[in-house]
């Protein structure tokens, strides 16, 4: 009853996070209802996220073909400045308070298990090794900006365990975000507030 090429395009969007069968069978018949060449654009658009990278420095997304993204290699920022983010939105976030000039970790989604695993690991492992070969053993600043949670707490004293001896000061935003509040969802105003307020 229902054509091959949408139970594909089903399947295949169910598996993404904030979509289910439900969600993904609307977007397909949406879709449908499209002129051909909005279908088209939005097919190339989606195309062109393969020409994309992660970042070897700070995990950031980044062209295909340079070793690292815009930021990471932008000389005015402060790289002894960095700030420790959860998710790529969440230094979108930081982004738009117009505020910071440093650079940029970020962790990967924290589990809720409470431990850090083996990728976000190799991550901090990989900021040690920046801080060392690049800034010569010290930061100046490392703001640990994850959300106000039992896990970004747990996760943000371990963090701030491992780094004590690696940067001059180490900060935490501050409680402008309401507990269990994410960096991703904070409106500027919030997050420079928190930012401003960090400790």
């Amino acid at each position: 009853m229902i054509p091959d090429e949408i139970k594909k395009f089903i399947d295949y969007f169910s598996r993404l996070p904030l979509f289910g069968p439900r969600q993904a069978t609307r977007l397909a018949f949406y879709l449908l209802s499209l002129d051909k060449n909005e279908v088209k654009n939005l097919s190339s658009a989606l195309g062109n996220l393969a020409n994309l990278d992660i970042c070897e420095r700070c995990f950031f997304v980044k062209v295909g073909g340079q070793r690292i993204c815009g930021i990471c290699s932008d000389p005015a920022r402060n790289m002894k400045n960095i700030a420790i983010v959860e998710k790529e939105t969440d230094l979108l976030t930081f982004e738009k308070m117009n505020k910071w000039n440093g650079h940029y970790l970020i962790l990967g989604r924290l589990a809720e298990r409470g431990t850090l695993g083996h990728s976000e690991r190799q991550r901090l492992e990989k900021l040690k090794e920046r801080i060392k070969n690049e800034l010569g053993g010290t930061a100046d600043e490392i703001v640990i900006a994850l959300a106000a949670t039992a896990i970004g707490d747990f996760t943000a004293d371990l963090i701030r365990e491992e780094f004590k001896n690696l940067s001059k000061k180490i900060t935490r935003l501050g409680r402008g975000l309401p507990t269990g509040g994410e960096v991703e969802f904070a409106d500027e105003t919030t997050l420079l507030h928190s930012f401003e307020k960090r400790s």
